[in-house]
C-alpha cells in the first residue's frame, strides 16, 4: 500500500467495513453525504467552528509570537462532549468540511478540540456533493493543511487586531460604540470617495439629433454621430433640414461575433444575480450554499473560472444533444481576479444534463442563471452581421447614421446573455435594418433635437461594490458578503431607493416644415437599491484615512491579502507576517491616541436670525446634530437630524425647522397636546400616548392644528377599540387584542401569544394568566445562525 503524507490509505472495502465518523460543518450538507454512504459511515455536523476568539478582549498573546487564544462557545460545549463520544467509537474520523481556507480551520479546529490523533484523521475535499466525488474524495485522503489553517489565522489575528486597537480611538475620538475593521473601513472608504465624486460632478449639457425616415414604406431611426453644445448649433442644424433632401449615401456590411463570458466565480455570480434576480450579495451566497450543500451546483465561494475535464465533457454532450453539435466550443479561460486560486473550480451545475431543479423558487432561479451560463461558456460564437447606413443631408456637409444588426448564428446565445452594470450604456437601436440601396432616397417623417445632460459617475449597488473590491485585490470569495453587510450593519452605509429631482430641457423639432421650440419636464437622479454613506460614515471615514492612511490604502489592502496568499502557499511565516504589520500600527494608534485633534464633522451654516447665535450640524454622541450656540454657550439648544437629512447638505432653514419642534398645539381634555418627529417618523402626543401623523395625507408636524390633532387621537381610539377582544375586571392591564398576525395577549409591556386554534374570545382569566406565566418563564428567543 501507497503511504499519503505520513498515513496509509486503506483499501476502499476495508474503509467502508470499518467504523467511521465522518464530520461537515452544516447538517444539510450532512443529510446528503449521509445518503450516499452505506451505514458503516455516520455523518454528523459541527453547525460552523466549534472554536473561536472570544467575542470580548484581544484573546491574542501578543508577547507570546502573537499567539491566539480560542475557546468553546457556550452553545458548542453539549455538541462538541457528543462528537467526542462518537470519535471514541470510530476507527476513522473523516474532515469533509469546506475545501477552503475556511473550511481547512474548521478541521484543524475540530482535531484540536476533539484531541484527535493524526492517524485517527483523514481530511477529504470535494467541489461538488456527488456521490462520485464523495468517494473518490473517500479514495484519496490527506492530512489537514496548516499552510491554510495558518493563512485563515493570521487573517482572524490581523482582523481581531485592527479592531480591538483601532475602535477605541473612534470612540474617543469620534463616537463612542463605534467599530473599525480592516476590509469593511476601506469599502466604506470606496462609497465615500464616489459620493464626493458625484457631489463635485458638473454636468453639461449637449443637443442629440434624431431623425425617423421612410424607406420605401419602411421606417428607418437614424442619429447625428455628433452632438452640438448649443441650442443655437442644434436650431441651425435643424432649420438647413427643414427643405433638404435625405438620400443612402453610403452602406457598410461587416461580420462581428460576439463570445460568451466565462463560467461564474463567487463575485461574478454575485454581481450577475444582482442584475437578474435581484437578489443581494448575501441572499446569493444563502441560496447558492443551499444549492451547494443539497448536491445541486458546486462550491460556491471560488475566484476560478476553471472547469473539469469531467465537466467539460459533460457540458459539450449536453450541448450537441440539446441544440446541436455545430453549438459546441471548448474553451478554457484565465482569471483577472488577483491571486485567484485556479486550482479550484468556477461554479457550475453538478450534473449538466439537469436543465433546471425543483425546490424554493429563488432556489430554481439562481440554479437556473448558473446552468445557463456554464453551458453558455462551453458554446460556439454567435456570429452577426453589422449594416451603418449614413445619410446625406443635401443643405448641410454632416450625415446621420443608422445602424443594425442581424444575428446569422446564434451561438452561446441560444442560452444566454452577460448583463451589464453601465446605466450610461449607448441605447442607439440594434435592429435589423430594412432593405436599402445606395442612393435610394428617403422620406423625413420626424426629427428632432433633444438636450441631453452628462450623468456623474454611478453609485454602488452590492455587486458593482464587489466587482470593484475585486479589481482591487480586496477581500476574497468568502469575504465579500459579510464585509457589505458589515458596513451596513454598522450604520456608515445604508443602501436605499431615493427619489429623483425634476430637471427642465429643451426640445427642437420640425414640424409642418418649421422649426418649433419647447421646455420640458423629466425627472432624473433616481437611485434604486444604491449604497450611501451615513454622516457618521463618512466622518469615521475622513479621520480613519487622516490618521491611518497605510491602513486604509488600497494597495496595502491588496497586498496584505497577497501576503495571506503567500502564507497558504508555504512561503510564508504568519506570525513573522503579523509582527510586522503591528509593530508600526501599534504605534500610530498610541500617537493618535495621544495627539489627534477630535472629528465631528462641524459645518457652520450661518447665525440664528433673531439671538444671532452660531447655527452649526456635527456628530453627537447620539449621532447628527443640529446646534444653536458655540461651544462656550451655556444655553446651547440641539436637536437631532432627520433620518433623510445629512450634516452635508442640510440648509441654514431647514435647521431652523427642526427647533420649532417639538410644538404644543393646545390641550384636550385637560391633556396637553404636543407634535413632534421622533425615530419612527412624526407623531401626535396626547395622555402618554403617541398618534403618527401621516404626511401622505397632507399632514406635517409644523404645520397641524389642534383640531385636526384631536381627530387623528379619537381615529386611533376607535381603531384600537374595534381591536380589543377582552378585557378582564381582575386586571384591566390585561387584555386580548387582534394584531397583525392574529389574536395576542398584551401584559403591561409583554406581548403574549396565544396558541393557534384557541377561541381568544372564550378564554377565561385564569387561561390568560397561565399563557402569561409560561411566557414568562419561557420567552421566546431570537434566532441566531451558527457562524461560519
Amino acid at each position: 500500500m501507497k503511504p499519503i503524507n505520513d498515513f496509509v490509505v486503506l483499501p476502499f472495502k476495508q474503509a467502508f467495513m470499518s467504523k467511521n465518523l465522518v464530520i461537515v460543518e452544516s447538517p444539510a450538507k450532512a443529510k446528503t453525504i449521509e445518503g450516499y454512504l452505506g451505514k458503516d459511515f455516520t455523518v454528523k455536523s459541527s453547525y460552523g467552528h466549534v472554536r473561536d476568539l472570544p467575542r470580548k478582549g484581544v484573546a491574542i498573546d501578543i508577547e507570546d509570537n502573537f499567539k491566539p487564544v480560542y475557546e468553546v462557545s457556550e452553545d458548542k460545549k453539549k455538541l462538541l462532549k457528543e462528537l467526542q463520544a462518537l470519535s471514541k467509537k470510530a476507527e476513522v474520523i473523516w474532515l469533509a468540511t469546506d475545501e477552503d481556507r475556511e473550511g481547512e480551520a474548521i478541521s484543524w479546529h475540530l482535531q484540536e478540540a476533539l484531541k484527535l490523533k493524526d492517524q485517527q484523521v483523514k481530511r477529504i475535499v470535494f467541489s461538488e456533493i456527488t456521490k462520485k466525488a464523495i468517494l473518490k474524495a473517500i479514495e484519496s485522503p490527506r492530512t489537514v493543511n496548516i499552510d491554510l489553517v495558518n493563512a485563515q489565522q493570521a487573517r482572524r489575528v490581523l482582523d481581531r487586531l485592527v479592531g480591538f486597537e483601532l475602535s477605541p480611538v473612534l470612540w474617543k475620538k469620534v463616537k463612542p460604540s463605534l467599530s473599525a475593521g480592516r476590509v469593511q473601513s476601506v469599502a466604506v472608504r470606496i462609497i465615500v470617495e464616489r459620493e464626493r465624486e458625484i457631489e463635485n460632478f458638473e454636468s453639461t449639457g449637449s443637443y442629440r439629433v434624431s431623425a425617423i425616415f421612410n424607406a420605401d414604406g419602411a421606417e428607418l431611426k437614424a442619429e447625428l454621430p455628433k452632438r452640438y453644445k448649443t441650442i443655437e448649433e442644434a436650431r441651425a442644424f435643424l432649420n438647413d433640414c427643414t427643405n433638404a433632401s435625405f438620400s443612402i449615401d453610403k452602406l457598410e456590411t461587416k461580420p462581428s461575433k460576439k463570445s460568451p463570458a466565462a463560467p461564474f466565480t463567487t463575485s461574478t455570480l454575485q454581481q450577475e444575480a444582482s442584475r437578474k434576480l435581484g437578489f443581494s450579495v448575501s441572499q446569493t451566497m444563502v441560496v447558492a450554499q443551499r444549492l451547494y450543500e443539497s448536491g445541486k451546483i458546486t462550491y460556491m465561494r471560488t475566484d476560478s473560472v476553471n472547469l473539469s475535464d469531467d465537466a467539460l465533457n459533460a457540458a459539450s454532450a449536453e450541448i450537441s444533444k440539446s441544440y446541436g453539435p455545430e453549438f459546441a466550443q471548448r474553451r478554457s479561460y484565465t482569471s483577472k481576479s488577483k491571486g485567484a486560486q485556479e486550482a479550484h473550480e468556477a461554479i457550475r451545475p453538478s450534473d449538466m444534463s439537469a436543465h433546471s431543479v425543483t425546490g424554493e423558487r429563488n432556489d430554481e432561479r439562481l440554479y437556473d442563471l448558473i446552468w445557463k451560463r456554464t453551458l453558455a461558456s462551453q458554446m460556439a460564437d454567435a456570429q452577426l452581421e453589422k449594416t451603418t447606413a449614413s445619410i446625406a443631408i443635401s443643405t448641410n456637409d454632416e450625415q446621420l447614421v443608422a445602424r443594425g444588426e442581424v444575428i446569422k448564428f446564434e451561438g452561446f446565445l441560444k442560452v444566454y446573455l452577460e448583463g451589464t452594470d453601465d446605466e450610461n450604456e449607448d441605447s442607439t437601436t440594434k435592429d435589423m435594418l430594412p432593405p436599402m440601396t445606395e442612393g435610394q432616397v428617403l422620406e423625413m417623417m420626424s426629427m428632432n433635437a433633444t438636450e441631453r445632460f452628462t450623468q456623474h459617475p454611478a453609485r454602488y449597488t452590492e455587486a458593482s461594490l464587489v466587482k470593484r473590491l475585486e479589481e482591487l485585490g480586496i477581500g476574497r470569495p468568502s469575504t465579500y458578503a459579510p464585509t457589505i453587510s458589515t458596513v451596513q450593519k454598522r450604520g456608515y452605509v445604508v443602501k436605499e431607493d431615493r427619489d429623483g429631482k425634476e430637471r427642465k430641457y429643451h426640445f427642437l423639432n420640425i414640424e409642418k416644415g418649421a422649426v418649433k421650440e419647447e421646455v420640458k419636464t423629466e425627472t432624473t437622479g433616481t437611485e434604486r437599491s444604491k449604497l450611501f454613506p451615513t454622516d457618521i460614515g463618512i466622518v469615521v471615514n475622513d479621520f480613519l484615512v487622516e490618521n491611518f492612511e497605510s491602513i486604509l490604502d488600497y494597495n496595502f489592502t491588496a497586498s496584505v491579502e497577497a501576503q495571506f496568499d503567500e502564507i497558504a502557499n508555504g512561503n510564508l511565516v504568519w506570525n513573522d507576517m503579523i509582527r510586522d504589520f503591528y509593530k508600526p500600527f501599534h504605534a500610530k494608534v498610541e500617537d493618535t491616541l495621544e495627539n489627534a485633534d477630535r472629528a465631528s464633522g462641524e459645518r457652520i451654516l450661518g447665525e440664528h436670525p433673531e439671538s444671532g447665535k452660531v447655527i452649526l450640524v456635527r456628530i453627537g454622541r447620539f449621532g447628527p446634530m443640529a446646534q444653536i450656540g458655540d461651544a462656550e454657550d451655556e444655553d446651547k439648544q440641539f436637536a437631532s437630524l432627520l433620518p433623510e437629512q445629512s450634516i452635508g447638505s442640510i440648509t441654514l432653514e431647514e435647521v431652523l425647522d427642526l427647533f420649532k419642534l417639538p410644538r404644543q398645539l393646545g390641550q384636550f381634555e385637560e391633556k396637553v397636546v404636543t407634535a413632534a418627529i421622533g425615530r419612527f417618523g412624526p407623531y401626535i402626543r396626547h395622555d402618554g400616548k403617541f398618534v403618527s401623523i401621516k404626511e401622505a395625507d397632507g399632514d406635517s408636524p409644523y404645520t397641524i392644528t389642534l383640531e385636526r390633532g384631536i381627530e387623528l387621537i379619537q381615529e386611533k381610539r376607535d381603531k384600537d377599540a374595534k381591536a380589543i377582544i377582552q378585557i378582564f375586571d381582575e386586571d384591566p392591564e390585561i387584555r386580548i387584542l387582534e394584531g397583525r398576525w392574529g389574536p395576542y395577549i398584551k401584559a403591561g409591556k409583554a406581548n403574549v401569544k396565544i396558541p393557534k386554534d384557541t377561541d381568544a374570545a372564550a378564554l377565561s382569566f385564569d387561561e390568560v394568566k397561565h399563557l402569561i406565566e409560561e411566557h414568562e418563564k419561557n420567552p421566546p428567543k431570537r434566532r441566531r445562525g451558527a457562524k461560519k
